[in-house]
């Protein structure tokens, strides 16, 4: 259990994907250009080739934790990570069911 103090540490918000594309070289890594409502976009690297396609993406809002350390993936950046469900056919993005700003923060 952690405690509700904890939890606010997380920085959740809706973000727009703008680009998507395969890493090149890379079987699993697909890298997504994430609207936030800052300046840039983000860029956010997702291993899910294997169930995506860039096109399935774009244009869509998903739920991305903005607070966490960059990781470096096949030389690329991972400024975020978008959350998602396991499920037997592979992950499931969270997604919004009404569009919002970019940026808007989950509470």
């Amino acid at each position: 259990m952690i405690s509700i103090d904890e939890f606010q540490k997380l920085e959740l918000k809706v973000g727009t994907v703008v680009e998507a594309e395969e890493v090149e070289g890379s079987e699993k890594l697909i890298k997504l250009m994430v609207d936030l409502g800052e300046d840039e976009p983000r860029q956010v690297l997702a291993g899910v080739k294997k169930w995506y396609k860039p096109k399935d993406f774009v244009g869509k809002q998903v739920v991305v934790v903005v607070n966490l350390e960059p990781k470096m993936m096949m030389g690329l950046e991972s400024q975020g990570m978008m959350l998602a469900a396991s499920s037997e056919d592979g992950p499931v993005f969270l997604t919004v069911p009404k569009k919002v700003p970019s940026g808007t923060k989950i509470r």
